[in-house]
């Protein structure tokens, strides 16, 4: 498996990309684990010990594991608006070159909290969150000068009507 760090200029974010995760680590007790952290993320490790049969020392050891493996994380979500980001936008873009080295280089940017390879009439998707109109027209132009970015389209975010993290394991 390969792991990738990406970092921007000063530093102060770094991205891992995991390539070909194993999904070896995920037994029915890792999956019991991963579902007790989506319902309650600061749930006390004795108290997921035991809803799954474990002690309380080895599920530390396999979420420790699952975090390792890029399987998971745990992170406060918050409300952008409630923060004073009131302006999200899903970016469509186009590029010609090498698809990957755009996205890595996109991955950078502190604006783009997602960034995924796609299918169909874009090439990349980026999700942004910004301050307001005048912040998103900045990220715009800062994207459209990203050597291989050969157009960009936004599409702004009106009302957000469902956002989850819990899709489950499977």
């Amino acid at each position: 498996m390969a792991n990738r760090q990406l970092e921007n200029g000063n530093g102060s974010r770094r991205v891992t990309v995991r390539e070909g995760a194993s999904h070896a680590l995920l037994d029915d007790v890792a999956k019991q684990i991963i579902e007790q952290l989506q319902e309650d993320g600061r749930r006390p490790y004795a108290t997921i010990g035991k809803a799954v049969g474990l002690s309380e020392a080895a599920v530390r050891q396999r979420v420790q594991r699952l975090l390792d493996a890029g399987v998971m994380q745990i992170v406060a979500v918050t409300d952008p608006l409630q923060l004073g980001f009131p302006r999200q936008a899903m970016i469509g873009l186009r590029t010609d070159g090498d698809l990957e080295s755009v996205a890595d280089r996109l991955a950078e940017f502190d604006e783009i909290d997602y960034v995924v390879i796609t299918a169909g009439s874009f090439d990349l998707l980026a999700e942004v969150v910004c301050r307001n109109d005048e912040h998103l027209l900045e990220i715009l132009q800062k994207l459209r000068g990203v050597p291989g970015v050969v157009s960009t389209e936004a599409f702004v975010y009106l009302k957000l009507r469902k956002q989850t993290y819990s899709w489950g394991t499977a």
